[in-house]
């Protein structure tokens, strides 16, 4: 990344989300995948610390050489702070040039987080849902469901977004603000859905294989613990499976381990990374009524990407606050 100034910059929530646009970050999230999945990536899968029963705090650091962009997240999950009131997914991201160390900018990292997921995710249907796909289902109520519910949008011409969540109130308020369809349960959001996603913080499965037709496509978003699972192990094995990133995927995600430990599937299971379709080296979908699964676990690469993308913005826009010693 070029260094455009000696002084490094600070960006709030609120300067990123003036710096990013959601079409772009799609673009870039394309791009990014493409490149870890290549190869082009140095990335550690993330470094988590159990602070309590599903709240933790991990690092996640990468370097993608092509594009010459250093940087690292650090990032705290904290259910609990829902009932504070507060975001449950904190973040700052650092990023460095990557040819003298400096530090280039500091940046909140809660709205990236958000953002980036919501992208990968659009990208997983742009490559995996069928063409024709018109319903979308979203689980969930919160920060991810509006993200998804924006972003969904950029990927296919829904002619129909349903959502469903326990939370009556939530939902209420989610499907006037997002303009979607409120279900009311998830069994009547999910059938018939050509695309579902699952923007919830379940630790067990939050819907049943029965429930998915033939040729829909499944996003997964939650449940990155081993111990954590969101997804039927019924449904993952009628399904072809992609993930992120297979090193991830085999050690963080209950959906992916528990799946193979209780027999469900074999390791060899999981089809492709995402960024090997998007690269073109792995197929996507084989035919209209094959079903999809994209388990996503959230990738450093995504976070730093975005981060220099807001940065770059931010540089050309006049935002931030330079750091002076």
């Amino acid at each position: 990344m070029e260094n455009d100034s000696a002084v490094p910059l600070w960006l709030s929530e609120a300067h990123v989300r003036a710096a990013l646009s959601l079409e772009k970050l799609i673009g870039a999230m394309e791009r990014a995948l493409s490149a870890f999945s290549a190869g082009e990536v140095d990335q550690p899968v993330r470094t988590a610390m159990e602070l309590r029963d599903r709240t933790f705090f991990a690092l996640m650091p990468a370097y993608h050489r092509g594009a010459a962009t250093l940087g690292a997240k650090l990032v705290s999950v904290v259910p609990e702070n829902a009932a504070r009131e507060l975001p449950t997914h904190l973040a700052a991201i650092s990023l460095f040039d990557p040819e003298t160390g400096e530090l280039l900018a500091v940046m909140d990292g809660r709205y990236i987080t958000e953002a980036r997921t919501a992208a990968v995710s659009a990208v997983s249907v742009s490559y995996l849902a069928r063409k024709d796909a018109a319903v979308a289902a979203i689980l969930g109520s919160g920060v991810q469901a509006r993200s998804h519910a924006a972003a969904l949008r950029l990927a296919r011409n829904f002619a129909e977004i349903r959502a469903w969540s326990p939370t009556e109130a939530h939902l209420r308020a989610f499907a006037e603000e997002c303009g979607v369809a409120a279900a009311p349960s998830a069994a009547e959001a999910v059938r018939g859905a050509d695309v579902i996603v699952l923007a919830t913080n379940m630790t067990t499965p939050a819907i049943e294989s029965g429930w998915v037709d033939a040729g829909a496509h499944v996003v997964s978003i939650g449940a990155c613990r081993p111990s954590h699972r969101e997804l039927d192990p019924r449904l993952v094995a009628r399904s072809r499976l992609v993930v992120d990133s297979r090193a991830a995927a085999y050690v963080e995600s209950g959906d992916v381990i528990q799946g193979i430990r209780e027999g469900w599937f074999s390791r060899e299971h999981v089809a492709a990374e995402l960024g090997e379709v998007t690269g073109g080296r792995a197929p996507g979908r084989a035919d209209g009524r094959e079903i999809t699964v994209f388990k996503a676990l959230g990738l450093a690469i995504e976070d730093v990407t975005a981060a220099a993308l807001a940065y770059r913005q931010a540089r050309e826009m006049g935002l931030g606050i330079e750091v002076r010693p």
